[in-house]
This record gives structure tokens, C-alpha cells and sequence, in this order.
């Protein structure tokens, strides 16, 4: 609500200032520069001819500037500037149109500073821009995501196509590694394995084969207790009594 009277109350001081801004330059222009230049010269203004063209144009554009809220703050600081140079090169023999003169360069300063409102055309000119811009940023976001996603789609057949390549020679494996591996596999031993060392057996030196020698016969009570021979058993002696 603040803010819609604040929009009102610009608009009502645009139209009012930029009014009468127009009005004094569209006088100037009626009466002609020559009369205009003619009031300049009584005022005491020097070259009256250059004021009276500068002031009627700076009235007719920057009243109708103002009226339609195009360029507010710029135009405001000209107004501005055109009744300050009036009041100190020029000062109105009429204290009315002094003090109408200073008036209207006060409004001109406070509507450059406070703005023209969102019922102007400079509101038209930023929500146009703004749209634009946002219009701009959103293709651009749009762009590098379809940027991002043809990249991605790039890189996910090679990725699929690398675990394949690297599964072909595991399954066309050669001869030649088969035996390595078969000899690697060899190489260890398996737990049934015998480890345990054993002598070198003897080599016997060439020649006639000797004659087998006969084994000797076994002692009676010779046996063998866990690869020992058991020694014969004694006799008991007889006793004294017998």
C-alpha cells in the first residue's frame, strides 16, 4: 500500500513540475527568442540571445521528460542546474517568478534523488531490462546443461566399452600363458606333497654284477623293536639252593 502512494504521489510531482517546466519553455517559444533574449537582457543576464535559446529548450525537453518519467534522475539534475543558473547569471525582476524559479529547482533535485516510481516509463525501461537479462542467464543455464549432458553421454560408452575390452584376453588367454600359469601352479607344493629329505641313493660303478651275498640268518630272538634289534634274553642264574 506504502509503496502504490509513493508511486502516486511521484507521478502527481512529475506531471506537476514537468508541467510547468514545459509551460515556461513553450512561452519562450511563443513570444520568440528575440523578446526572450529582449526579458534576459533587463534581467541582466549576458548573452541574452544564448539564455533565451538554452532555457526554452531545456524547459520543453526536460518538462516533457519529466511528465513522461524517462530519465528522471538525469533530467531532474538538469532542471536543476538550468534554474540554478538562472537564479545566480539572471535572477527574475518579478519576486514571484523567483520564488517560482526556486521552487521548481528544489522539485527538479528531489525527484532526480527519489526516482520517477513504477508508474514511468524508466519502470517500463527496467522491468524490460531486467526480463532480458534473466532471459539471457536462463538460455546460457540452459546451454551448458545441454553442454554438461553431451558430454556425459559421450564418455558413458566408453566407460561401458573398457571393462570389455580389458574381459578379452582374460577369456582368449594363450598357450604359451596357460603353461606359465600351469607352471607357476606347479611350482607349489601341494599338501599331499612328500617334503621330507632322503638320501642320495648310491650309484654302484660299472662292471659284472657281483654275486649276491647270502643274507644271514636271523639269531634266534632277533627282532626288531621300532628299528632296533632286541637283545637276546638272559639266562637266570641257578641259586645256591640247587
Amino acid at each position: 500500500m506504502k509503496q502504490a502512494l509513493r508511486d502516486v504521489a511521484a507521478l502527481v510531482a512529475r506531471v506537476g513540475v514537468g508541467g510547468i517546466f514545459f509551460a515556461n519553455g513553450w512561452t519562450k517559444l511563443e513570444d520568440g527568442l528575440t523578446a526572450t533574449g529582449a526579458k534576459f537582457l533587463q534581467q541582466g543576464a549576458p548573452a541574452p540571445g544564448a539564455w533565451a535559446t538554452v532555457t526554452m529548450l531545456t524547459e520543453l525537453i526536460g518538462g516533457a521528460l519529466l511528465i513522461a518519467g524517462l530519465g528522471v534522475a538525469v533530467t531532474g539534475l538538469i532542471l536543476f542546474a538550468e534554474a540554478l543558473g538562472v537564479f545566480l547569471v539572471a535572477p527574475p525582476l518579478n519576486p514571484i517568478s523567483m520564488n517560482e524559479l526556486i521552487l521548481l529547482g528544489a522539485a527538479a533535485i528531489l525527484l532526480a534523488v527519489v526516482g520517477a516510481g513504477r508508474l514511468s516509463v524508466d519502470h517500463m525501461v527496467v522491468i524490460r531490462r531486467r526480463e532480458t537479462e534473466a532471459a539471457n542467464e536462463f538460455a546460457a543455464d540452459a546451454e551448458a546443461d545441454r553442454v554438461i549432458a553431451s558430454l556425459r553421454d559421450a564418455d558413458a560408452p566408453a566407460r561401458q566399452s573398457k571393462p570389455a575390452e580389458d574381459a578379452v584376453p582374460q577369456a582368449g588367454e594363450t598357450g604359451q600363458q596357460a603353461e606359465e600359469s600351469g607352471q607357476q601352479d606347479g611350482d607349489a607344493p601341494s599338501p599331499m606333497t612328500d617334503t621330507m629329505p632322503h638320501p642320495r641313493p648310491r650309484t654302484r660303478p660299472a662292471g659284472p654284477p657281483a654275486a649276491e651275498e647270502p643274507a644271514p640268518a636271523p639269531v634266534p630272538g632277533d627282532t626288531l623293536v621300532a628299528g632296533r634289534k632286541k637283545p637276546a634274553p638272559r639266562g637266570r642264574r641257578p641259586s645256591a639252593d640247587g
